[in-house]
């Protein structure tokens, strides 16, 4: 068997219970003699605990992992006087101080990017600031694509991260070989090499954070378990330990595989759950020790696996696949064992043989290694394998730093994010796929123990577009029309709820395939376009979030949070809340029903997102308003296209032509006798309404809508035409053209944004003055001639050989035949006519800045049509 080739070797070991055999082994060979006496000075600090104790604080922040002291660190060296850190045992204890240490500017998402590259660079200048090592080695990093698909990945995630700093090179074999000469290159297409990347002692780097945390005021007290967190009515907290109770401004949630008993405390079960991940330290390899210079960090992602030098031998770490994966799932419904945090569980190497046999093949020198030791602890996973970083809705100054699986590259940056966050009162930039608010109460026990399991064995799966997860669906949100449809289209995941992407037909090619090309979709979604183009198409809309606004104060409330106006009884616009510094927090559609009621709308990853920012701006302005979330009450069916009108006619009595009900009006009526909230708005751009309703109806109105249509030929169409329609109509998208990233002024919103209106709205000022600077950058409208590929967005934007923006969505268009995509220029690249290529899966295509919208709305032309004939 191959596995005897690669033999244990137990280390002799002088230990004690209190020094666990990691920290003995490997830790202490990446310590020098300056850490260890830090690590006797934190033990002197806590000493003096009760001398030094605070009654209040500005912020308390709960976990003393590297995520905290990372947080402490960075507010008090922003300027925070009265920071508190309390870790119930020691710094590092948790999953911190066994983590494997590995650093990477690589990060597939966006802005996640920014959290890696922060973590860097503070890494390098750390020591120096502190006076204390920090073990961080950067020998740079390669991931290894084996595979024709995993070539186009690469391509893909190149795009993707060249308008951004982090340096990321895509390279040819005889570069990898360089890079890393124990490979065995039979296997081996390409890779992508991230100089810089590396490793770092997590313990090390948690007591500079420390010091550096004390050096600027940060109180740091162990042990110090929180006992006990009360509320208090002005939306302090008081936080109850063994030493006293401090009254707290905010506190922060940085608690690790501890935050779900945090969470209990004030009744958040928050959906985390502890993985067992296993690696392996092997001792001395003569063909390791002989290299002159360190081998960069290996990341093979069909073996699923990372490898890196650890010292003169190998440190071995997979991901197991999602059948042999452990949770430790006890801790979920038992809690944590009260006295665990410098424990390991016991390893497994049968689980991990998959992986080991993967990894002699690609670096045969790892078959004569002895092993030293094997290291299996808790790493604390969320059911999408992302932190949940910010502050929670419905605590008031209540956040959180949670659910880490990859922690010590994330700390450094989260850090300064969470804490120029604190400081300003706004996020420095978009981070809502971390946003703790994208869990609801759907997200069960069961479910998170299913997703992360999904997760963990899929962390080097192929990272396709438009990507789909499917362990742990439905959830308890599932519209009243699942059955009616589960077999008839390609469903997508939106915010727990299961929504059509799109419909099959005979002689489709069914199921979910994704590809970096176009695939099984594309033809299928030409003829839903169509059909809303020529006909009448039906789409379930119920995954949009829902509020309603009630009471004496909800026209002020609603004018301080939105730029635009507020619309009159019985009418609907489109408006968006921004920051104070003038970005684009949420886009909401807002009808007023009756005099003082609302309801709110806003789209379904955003639902507790936009929520939590409304119930904050109520708190700190006491407004006297009622505020529902009925996301779960209410169904949405859109029905949109040139006859819409004639089919939802049969269905009522009610006036529907274009002079009794115009467009942006909304009014209550009966569909086949089913009360409804009407809005005539469609995201499409064609004649259409949004029929709010029960949800227990959604099926009835549905095949009552679906009934009158026979005629007119009726049919279903999916988010995937819808998306191919806005764009087409130059729609924006929240979360693409805007966001915290983005002012509306550069991102074509001008209309929505009342400056001159009376109310001193959020953003008002800085708007005003970013007018008065100009612009730097603008969102354009491009045309792209490409070749059985599309974009999807944040692909890179070329002009003369160089980088100058990015995409932020795009399409096929079905009325041209050609590609589209909305992206950032420089403000002197952005008229119409400018030359420019975008980036797809390694080639560039050209590209050409049109005027918008490629094809008018419906109102637009119906408007235009009635002008011409007068």
């Amino acid at each position: 068997m191959i596995w005897r080739s690669l033999r244990f070797v137990p280390q002799r070991l002088n230990t004690c219970e209190s020094l666990p055999v990691w920290n003995s082994v490997v830790a202490a060979t990446r310590r020098s003699l300056s850490a260890t006496s830090i690590s006797q000075g934190e033990e002197n600090q806590s000493a003096f605990l009760g001398r030094r104790w605070k009654d209040t604080a500005e912020t308390v922040i709960i976990g003393g992992g590297c995520i905290g002291v990372s947080l402490a660190y960075h507010l008090a060296k922003a300027g925070m006087k009265d920071v508190v850190l309390l870790e119930k045992s020691e710094l590092t204890a948790g999953s911190t101080w066994h983590a494997a240490g590995l650093t990477t500017y690589f990060h597939p998402g966006i802005n996640l990017k920014k959290i890696h590259y922060y973590s860097i660079k503070l890494y390098e200048h750390l020591e120096e600031e502190t006076g204390q090592a920090v073990g961080f080695h950067q020998p740079g990093s390669l991931r290894i694509a084996s595979t024709p698909t995993r070539v186009d990945e690469l391509k893909y995630q190149m795009t993707r991260a060249r308008w951004h700093p982090n340096p990321q090179y895509l390279v040819e074999p005889e570069r990898v070989q360089e890079l890393f000469p124990l490979l065995n290159m039979n296997k081996v297409l390409a890779g992508l090499h991230n100089p810089g990347d590396g490793h770092i002692d997590p313990y090390s780097l948690t007591m500079a954070l420390a010091a550096g945390a004390r050096k600027y005021g940060a109180q740091l007290y162990y042990p110090a378990e929180v006992t006990g967190l009360i509320p208090q009515s002005n939306g302090t907290w008081n936080v109850v330990t063994q030493h006293g109770t401090i009254h707290a401004k905010r506190i922060v949630n940085a608690a690790g595989f501890w935050a779900r008993e945090v969470g209990k405390l004030i009744g958040f079960p928050h959906p985390l759950i502890p993985v067992h991940h296993q690696y392996v330290v092997t001792a001395t390899v003569p063909e390791v020790k002989a290299l002159k210079t360190e081998l960069p960090v290996l990341r093979d992602l069909e073996g699923s696996y990372y490898l890196r030098q650890e010292r003169d031998g190998l440190l071995f770490g997979p991901y197991e696949n999602q059948e042999k994966m452990k949770l430790q799932d006890s801790w979920v419904t038992d809690g944590v064992p009260p006295g665990f945090g410098k424990e390991l569980f016991e390893s497994d190497l049968d689980r991990i043989m998959d992986h080991v046999e993967a990894a002699m093949d690609m670096v045969p020198v790892l078959r004569n290694a002895d092993i030293i030791n094997i290291v299996s602890g808790p790493i604390t996973y969320s059911p999408d394998i992302l932190p949940m970083v910010g502050p929670h809705q419905g605590a008031q100054n209540y956040w959180v730093a949670i659910g880490f699986g990859y922690g010590i590259i994330h700390a450094g940056g989260i850090g300064k994010f969470l804490s120029d966050w604190i400081m300003s009162g706004e996020p420095p930039f978009d981070l809502i796929e971390l946003d703790p608010n994208r869990y609801g109460k759907w997200t069960t026990t069961q479910y998170t123990a299913i997703k992360a399991r999904e997760s963990y064995g899929f962390n080097n799966i192929v990272g396709y577009p438009k990507e789909e997860r499917f362990a742990g669906r439905p959830t308890e949100r599932t519209s009243g029309l699942y059955d009616e449809l589960k077999t008839k289209c390609s469903m997508g995941f939106h915010a727990g709820w299961e929504q059509p992407h799109w419909f099959y037909k005979p002689g489709d090619e069914i199921g979910y395939k994704p590809s970096f090309h176009r695939t099984n979709w594309f033809e299928p979604v030409r003829r839903e376009y169509k059909q809303v183009m020529e006909k009448v198409g039906v789409i379930d809309l119920t995954p949009f979030g829902k509020f309603t606004v009630k009471g004496k104060d909800s026209i002020n409330l609603l004018d301080h949070l939105f730029a635009n106006t507020i619309p009159k009884v019985g009418f609907t616009n489109i408006s968006h809340m921004l920051t104070p510094r003038g970005q684009v927090y949420a886009e909401l559609t807002v009808s007023q029903l009756s005099p003082c009621e609302f309801l709110l709308i806003t789209g379904s990853g955003s639902e507790l997102h936009d929520l939590r920012w409304i119930e904050e701006v109520v708190a700190e302005g006491k407004y006297r308003v009622d505020i529902a979330n009925v996301t779960d009450e209410i169904g949405v069916l859109g029905i949109a296209g040139p006859l819409a009108r004639k089919v939802l006619q049969k269905l009522t009595s009610d006036d529907l032509s274009n002079t009794s009900f115009k467009f942006l009006q909304s009014r209550k009526l009966n569909i086949a006798g089913i009360p409804v909230t009407a809005i005539r708005i469609s995201y499409t751009g064609e004649l259409g309404w949004e029929l709010y309703h029960k949800r227990q109806d959604t099926h009835a109105l549905y095949c009552a809508l679906m009934q009158a249509g026979q005629e007119e030929g009726i049919d279903n169409f999916g988010t995937y035409a819808m998306n191919a329609l806005r764009l087409e109509k130059g729609f924006r998208a929240w979360g693409a053209e805007m966001n915290c990233d983005t002012n509306p002024l550069e991102a074509g919103l001008q209309y929505f944004i009342k400056l001159n209106k009376p109310a001193d709205f959020f953003g008002k000022q800085a708007l005003k003055e970013i007018k008065e600077k100009g612009l730097h950058r603008k969102l354009v409208y491009l045309t792209v001639d490409t070749a059985n590929v599309d974009p999807e967005g944040n692909e890179s934007v070329w002009h003369n050989g160089r980088v100058v923006g990015n995409t932020t969505s795009g399409s096929y268009s079905y009325s041209t035949n050609q590609s589209l995509a909305f992206a950032y220029v420089p403000v002197e690249l952005s008229g119409t006519g400018q030359k420019l290529e975008v980036e797809l899966v390694g080639n560039n295509y050209p590209a050409t800045v049109v005027q918008e919208p490629l094809v008018l709305t419906e109102p637009t032309r119906s408007r235009k049509q009635r002008s011409a004939t007068v």
